[in-house]
Order: C-alpha cells, then sequence, then structure tokens
C-alpha cells in the first residue's frame, strides 16, 4: 500500500485549461485563448510544442495586479480584438485559468458585454469554458470544452443529414486519420469534435500561415443536431451531462458511450454501435485488419502471455489499454491515473470482469511516487503508459511502451496509431518486441534468432 502524501510529488496529470486549449486546436481557424497570466500559455505552449513539434499559438489575456484586483474584463475584450486582427478567425475558444477562476471572473458575462460592444464587426462564434487546475486535470478541461462547444456552438436543430456525430476524446493525430478514413471507407459522414489530425501534425509550409490547415469546420459543429447519432469514446470526465448528452437533450440526437476502440473486443464494439446508427457494413479493409490482427496475437501469445504491465495515463485510456493487455494474456497489476475518481474503478473492473482473474490494483488520484512504490512491490515485466514513466522504466530495468500523451523524449509520439485493428495490431508488435528485447538483452550470451 503506498503512502498517502500531503504534496504532489511528480503528477500523473496536466493542468485543467490545457486540454481545454487542444480542443480548441482541433477546430478549423481557431485559437486558443488563456484568460488568465502570460505564463500560463508560454507553460502549455510548450509543453504541447514538445509532444507534437508543430507551432502552436495560444492566446492570453496576460492579467498582471491590478487585473487581479479589479478583474480581467477589459484585458480579455483587447486580447480577443488582438486576435481577431492578427488571425481571420471562425471561433475563439475562451479558458479560464486558476487566477481568474480565484478572482471570480464572470467570462460569460464579459463576453456577452464584448458581443454588444462591437456588435459591427463580424465577430467570431466566442465559447467559454471554466478549467480551475486546482479543481481537475486536463481530462477534465477537454471534456468541459467539447460539451461547451456543443452547447454553445450548436444553437438550432439543423436538418437531418444522417452523418454520425464522433467524439474521440483525447488521441493521437495518427488516431484522428484512422477514424477519419473509417467514415470514408464506410460511406459514413462523420463529424469529430475536434479533429486534431491536421492541426497538430501537418505538412511544411512553403509559405507562412498564420493558423494551420485542418480541424472541425464551425458550420459543421453548427449542423450536429441533425446527426443520426453521436458516439462518445470513454466516461466523459465524470460531467453531469457530456457534450453527446448535451445533444441528446437538446436536439434528440441519440448518443451512445462506448470504450475507446483499443484492443479487438473494444474495436468490435465500436464497429456494432456505427453499424446501428449508419446501417453500414464494416468496410473490407478493416474486416481483413481484423484477421491479421488474430493471427498476430496466436503467433505472438508465447512471448507475452502471463507478463504483467504497469499502466497509467488519462483514465479512459488507461481503461481501453488494460483491456487490450488483458485480451492478449498480459496481466495488468497496477492501473493508475492522476483523475480522482470513484467512476475509473468500477469501469475499469467492468472492462476486464472476462478477460482477467486476478483484477489489478486500482489507483485513482495518483502520484508517480504512489506509482513507483506500489510498481517495486508489485514486480511489473513492463510499463505502459507516457514519458513520465521513464525514470521508474530505468530504475526498475524493465521496457517503457510509450503511449499517449506526453511523449518528449522519443521522437514521433503524434503519429502512434492507438486506435482500431490497424492500431491493435501495431500495438502489439511494440509489446511483443520490447519483451523479446528484454529477454535478448538480459541472455548473457544473447541470440540472434527466436
Amino acid at each position: 500500500m503506498a503512502n498517502t502524501y500531503v504534496s504532489t510529488t511528480n503528477a500523473c496529470k496536466m493542468c485543467t485549461p490545457m486540454g481545454a486549449a487542444l480542443v480548441f486546436k482541433g477546430i478549423e481557424n481557431a485559437v486558443p485563448f488563456l484568460h488568465g497570466s502570460q505564463g500560463c500559455a508560454t507553460y502549455m505552449r510548450r509543453y504541447i510544442i514538445s509532444h507534437y513539434r508543430e507551432p502552436v499559438d495560444i492566446a492570453s489575456s496576460a492579467l498582471g495586479e491590478k487585473s487581479a484586483v479589479y478583474g480581467g474584463g477589459p484585458n480579455l475584450k483587447k486580447g480577443i480584438l488582438n486576435v481577431m486582427r492578427k488571425y481571420d478567425v471562425d471561433l475563439v475558444g475562451v479558458a479560464t485559468t486558476c487566477l481568474t477562476e480565484t478572482i471570480g471572473d464572470d467570462v460569460g458575462r464579459y463576453l456577452y458585454e464584448f458581443r454588444e460592444e462591437f456588435s459591427d464587426l463580424p465577430l467570431p462564434e466566442l465559447v467559454h469554458v471554466a478549467t480551475p487546475s486546482y479543481s481537475g486535470t486536463h481530462m477534465e478541461g477537454w471534456h468541459a470544452a467539447v460539451r461547451s462547444l456543443a452547447d454553445q456552438v450548436v444553437k438550432d436543430k439543423a436538418p437531418d443529414h444522417g452523418g454520425v456525430n464522433l467524439l474521440p476524446g483525447f488521441l493521437s493525430p495518427a488516431d484522428y486519420r484512422y477514424l477519419g478514413s473509417l467514415g470514408e471507407r464506410a460511406g459514413v459522414r462523420f463529424t469529430m469534435l475536434p479533429d486534431l489530425s491536421r492541426t497538430m501534425d501537418g505538412v511544411i509550409w512553403d509559405d507562412y500561415h498564420s493558423l494551420p490547415d485542418g480541424g472541425t469546420p464551425v458550420a459543421e459543429i453548427r449542423a450536429m443536431g441533425g446527426a443520426a447519432g453521436s458516439i462518445e469514446f470513454g466516461m466523459s470526465g465524470g460531467l453531469a451531462e457530456s457534450a453527446s448528452g448535451v445533444l441528446e437533450r437538446k436536439f434528440g440526437v441519440p448518443a451512445r458511450k462506448t470504450m475507446i476502440p483499443i484492443g479487438l473486443r473494444a474495436t468490435d464494439r465500436f464497429m456494432d454501435t456505427l453499424s446501428e446508427f449508419a446501417g453500414c457494413d464494416m468496410p473490407e479493409k478493416d474486416a481483413f485488419d481484423r484477421g491479421r490482427l488474430l493471427d498476430a496475437m496466436v503467433d505472438g501469445h508465447k512471448y507475452i502471455f502471463g507478463k504483467r504491465a504497469v499502466v497509467y495515463g488519462e483514465e479512459d485510456f488507461v481503461i481501453a489499454m488494460c483491456s487490450f493487455l488483458g485480451e492478449i494474456g498480459i496481466q495488468p497489476v497496477l492501473a493508475a491515473t492522476g483523475t480522482q475518481s470513484d467512476r475509473f474503478g468500477k469501469a475499469l473492473i467492468e472492462a476486464l470482469g472476462d478477460v482477467c482473474v486476478t483484477m489489478p490494483v486500482i489507483r485513482s488520484g495518483a502520484d508517480f511516487k504512489d506509482i513507483e512504490e506500489e510498481a517495486a512491490e508489485l514486480a511489473p515485466d513492463l510499463l505502459v503508459g507516457h514519458s513520465k514513466g521513464y525514470k521508474l522504466a530505468r530504475a526498475a530495468n524493465i521496457p517503457l511502451i510509450r503511449v499517449g500523451f506526453p511523449i518528449h523524449d522519443r521522437f514521433g509520439g503524434q503519429r502512434i496509431l492507438h486506435v482500431g485493428y490497424e492500431g491493435a495490431l501495431s500495438l502489439y508488435d511494440m509489446l511483443v518486441n520490447a519483451v523479446l528485447e528484454k529477454s535478448q538483452d538480459d541472455c548473457p550470451v544473447g541470440y540472434g534468432y527466436l
């Protein structure tokens, strides 16, 4: 049993407005705007760039001591005007920080006043979300921002268009590309909210662009009320009403929540849900990829069966990854997330109920100090998670399978494919090869054939 610490030693999470900023980066011609001190935006830009290797603009109201006393309304309005002058924006996503939440700034009121004062200008959509870091994580900020977009941008019932709203959560650009291509193969109109496939993994420019190409168009967000249904990955950050719930309540769009489709069973369930809404069959490519995955699972079973893994990261990602590990014969012995959540353990046990005889140790609100102490007693063979686990992997001399966010000590983290049968096959290769490499390196004589 890990000790309880009064303070955080090494957090297994990031700050709440970072998640919101990344959501707004997935909207076409949008700029994230942090209402708070300049340092918050600077820190987040540097952190995000380190993973995605892309330029990231995050505007700030740059509050100082005076604003902290008298309120940040004037800075917020001036900052939005500056963004409008510098960028040809369709949307400005305003996320609050600890400072503005602490002083009680009424951002919704400020934006109402802004629309009234500058009604003669062609105004972009102005979306706001409360994201104080002292009461959440980056994932809670992510889900809150997606909900705000659905609630504040989708104002009217759109004509029925038969498409599917896909709310995939925090995945890699490679995952968004896969999901987009799946929609094309299946002949389904997807509205992905958000879509980071190009905005955070784009091409090199011949000429300067003020904003990257790609992202979910604002017009498509407005039309989400006319979809045949909404599919939302994960548990939606514990919100009383998630984005899919908003669309169901306001416009009658049926909502389904499903596990992030990592692995065979979770992808099967996603494909079934997609078929329910869109009436489509599984595309031939995906059916073939499913068969290749099953073939690989048979071929590699002897190498990885019975191995023990520590899994950490965002709660929905950890649940899906543990489910995948369980179905390929790897025993998750510790599942940890930085989010403080009762729902995490319940959902994890449900996901593992038919693939794992022994449940892992479950830690929500985890600090890496807790994870390190638990892992020392559990003797894992593998660590599965982002780069912040490297210290533990090195100390324990076990492989670290880098997945999720952030990946700061390797190149190409934004191009790791996790979802679908194709993503599961790629992850399976990574896991098997990590086990083989460890066995090879530990062998006193070495060997060159398996």
